[in-house]
């Protein structure tokens, strides 16, 4: 269904990196992940957003898998995971910390999460600090809803019947809108998470992301929160992140938190601006490395 001919070289050749795929217990769900790289290093963990699934990462993990083992989840009530009948910071949590022990990383990992992701790491980060090595938010306004949260909350009231089935994948894909809206995504990015994002149902093809309950719950105690391991911020220069708010989220990192600018990316950085994603991670994991 996807078609890479007009894709860079370095994007084939990401997408035909080997990946395994496993599947572990936690907090009462059972959960997806997907892994490069040798078993048994040390490693990282790519935490997507809201409506997203751990694909968004397939052109991202391979790039970061040299020396190191790279592990990708999809959280509960997204991608290949089960659905909860509710979601809360602490359960997502340990969907992160039980991926990285079952995707086979040695040692504390580093956790990179982007948007919802970055919530779920930054709590992460207070709640497993000791098992972490660092913590890396990508775009995340931490204490505050994400697009994608407040879109998952109005499907949620507005779609109060069965999930939407298109009768091909085809219509889905032309369907897939980024949230919020990102003009300058790199189509063949796009593409592939697209495809990626749906399941066979009968009737035809539906999202994998669960739209009728989907919203975490435990907002509240993210008040309270505060990091337990080194932590850097990843701030993309077209995101959602405007100067009063990453005022106030630098004083909630700590003084030694690494801030870091992603130019001329929009609040998807891994699909308008992928290899500066990549650099900047490989630099940051060299550093901490040190």
């Amino acid at each position: 269904m996807s078609n890479n001919g007009s894709a860079p070289q370095w994007f084939v050749d990401a997408l035909a990196t080997p990946v395994e795929t496993g599947k572990v217990e936690a907090a009462g769900a059972t959960i997806a992940y997907r892994a490069w790289g040798e078993s048994g290093l040390p490693g990282i963990v790519l935490v997507h957003g809201g409506m997203a699934h751990s694909g968004w990462w397939d052109h991202i993990g391979p790039q970061l898998a040299a020396g190191r083992r790279v592990v990708a989840l999809d959280l509960s009530g997204h991608g290949d995971s089960d659905h909860r009948e509710h979601y809360t910071l602490e359960a997502w949590s340990a969907e992160v910390v039980a991926a990285a022990r079952a995707g086979g990383i040695s040692g504390p990992p580093v956790l990179i999460g982007h948007s919802m992701g970055g919530i779920v790491s930054f709590a992460a980060s207070h709640l497993h600090g000791d098992e972490l090595a660092g913590v890396v938010i990508i775009d995340s306004p931490i204490r505050d809803m994400t697009p994608e949260e407040l879109e998952m909350r109005a499907k949620a009231v507005a779609n109060a019947g069965p999930p939407k089935v298109y009768a091909a994948a085809e219509d889905a894909v032309a369907r897939f809108r980024l949230v919020p809206p990102q003009d300058d995504a790199e189509p063949y990015v796009l593409e592939h998470i697209a495809c990626g994002s749906l399941k066979q149902v009968d009737g035809g093809w539906s999202w994998k992301f669960d739209n009728l309950r989907m919203g975490r719950e435990g907002r509240r105690s993210l008040e309270a929160m505060s990091p337990g391991c080194a932590v850097a911020y990843f701030r993309c220069e077209r995101g959602i992140i405007d100067d009063a708010l990453y005022g106030r989220m630098v004083d909630n990192l700590g003084p030694d938190a690494l801030l870091i600018d992603l130019p001329a990316s929009g609040h998807h950085p891994m699909i308008d601006q992928p290899l500066a994603v990549v650099a900047a991670a490989r630099t940051l994991l060299a550093a901490w490395g040190r």
